[in-house]
C-alpha cells in the first residue's frame, strides 16, 4: 500500500476512494431502480467515479516528473483531492435524498449545495492550471513525452472549462422552476439517450465536448507512448493539434443542438479533415523517422 501511495498520497488516496465510489455506484445500480432525469440515479456516480479515479492517478503520475516547483505542484494536487472528494460527496449525498446535484436550486438546501459544488469545480480547474504551469517548467528526459504531458494538461484545462458552458440558464428556465442550467441544448435534460454514455440522442449535449477534453489527459500521452521510439515532439503536437481539432469539433456540433451520433453534412466534413490532418502527421512523422533511421545506418555502414 505505501508503494501504491507514494507518488502522491493525497491523489491516489482520492483514487482509491473514487474507485470504491464506482464500485458502490455499481451496486446502487443494481439494487436501486429509481430514476432521475431519465437516468438510473446511481448512473452519475458511477460515471464521476470512474472519471475522478482516473484523473487522480494520472496527475499524481505527473507530477512526480516534475523537476521544478515540485512544492506547490504537491499542493495543487493535494487541493485537487480535496476539491474532487466534497464535490463527490454532495452528488452521491443528492443520490441518497434522490435529489439531482448539478444546476439544482429547487430549495434553499439543494442551492447551497449546488453552490458549494461550483467552488469546487472552479478550485479544481484552478489548480489543475497551476499544475499545468508546474510540468510546462519540468524538464522532460523524453521531449516527446514532455510536449504530450504539457499539451494533454492544456486540453484537459480546456475540456473542463467546457463545463462552465452548462451553467447558464437554458431557454425557458428561471429560479421559480428550481433548475437553472442544463448539459443538453436545444432540448430539455432527462430526454432519449445513449445507453452507455447518458448522452442525448435527439439534441446537442455539451458532457461530451466536455469528457473527451477532460480525457485528453490520458489519450494525448497515450497517443504518443503508442508510437515507441518513432514518436517526436512533431508527432505529439500535431497529433494534439488534431485532438484538438476534434475538441472544437464536437463543442461546436453540441452547441448548435445536433445529436451526438446524428452529424449533418458540414460535421461531417469537419470530422473529416480532422482525421485528415491527423493521418497526415503521422505518415510524416514516420516517413522522416525511417530517413534518420537510414542516414544514420548508412553513417555507422561508412564508419565501419
Amino acid at each position: 500500500m505505501t508503494r501504491f501511495l507514494r507518488p502522491h498520497p493525497p491523489l491516489m488516496l482520492f483514487s482509491l476512494l473514487m474507485t470504491a465510489v464506482t464500485l458502490a455506484s455499481l451496486g446502487g445500480l443494481i439494487f436501486d431502480d429509481r430514476i432521475l432525469v431519465g437516468s438510473p440515479i446511481w448512473f452519475k456516480p458511477l460515471k464521476f467515479g470512474l472519471s475522478l479515479a482516473l484523473y487522480g492517478v494520472t496527475l499524481a503520475w505527473m507530477l512526480t516528473l516534475s523537476t521544478r516547483l515540485r512544492r506547490v505542484g504537491w499542493w495543487a494536487g493535494t487541493v485537487i483531492a480535496l476539491a474532487g472528494t466534497a464535490e463527490m460527496a454532495v452528488i452521491i449525498g443528492q443520490v441518497v435524498r434522490g435529489r439531482r446535484s448539478h444546476f439544482n436550486v429547487a430549495t434553499p438546501l439543494d442551492e447551497r449545495l449546488w453552490d458549494l459544488m461550483a467552488v469546487t469545480i472552479v478550485t479544481l480547474w484552478v489548480m489543475h492550471a497551476v499544475i499545468a504551469v508546474v510540468l510546462a517548467l519540468t524538464r522532460f528526459a523524453d521531449p516527446a513525452a514532455g510536449v504530450a504531458i504539457r499539451l494533454g494538461l492544456l486540453l484537459s484545462l480546456v475540456g473542463l472549462g467546457l463545463g462552465f458552458l452548462m451553467t447558464p440558464p437554458a431557454p425557458g428556465q428561471d429560479d421559480d422552476g428550481g433548475v437553472i442550467g442544463a448539459h443538453s441544448v436545444g432540448v430539455p435534460d432527462g430526454g432519449p439517450q445513449m445507453a452507455l454514455t447518458g448522452w442525448a440522442t435527439t439534441g446537442g449535449d455539451l458532457r461530451v465536448p466536455h469528457f473527451v477534453g477532460i480525457h485528453a489527459l490520458q489519450v494525448v500521452p497515450l497517443l504518443v507512448v503508442a508510437f515507441g521510439r518513432r514518436a517526436t515532439p512533431k508527432l505529439a503536437g500535431g497529433l494534439t493539434i488534431g485532438y484538438a481539432g476534434l475538441l472544437a469539433l464536437l463543442t461546436w456540433q453540441a452547441l448548435r443542438g445536433q445529436p451526438p451520433a446524428r452529424p449533418d453534412p458540414l460535421t461531417a466534413l469537419g470530422a473529416l479533415a480532422v482525421a485528415t490532418w491527423t493521418g497526415a502527421v503521422i505518415a510524416k512523422s514516420l516517413r522522416s523517422t525511417e530517413t534518420t533511421d537510414t542516414t544514420d545506418h548508412s553513417k555507422e555502414v561508412v564508419r565501419a
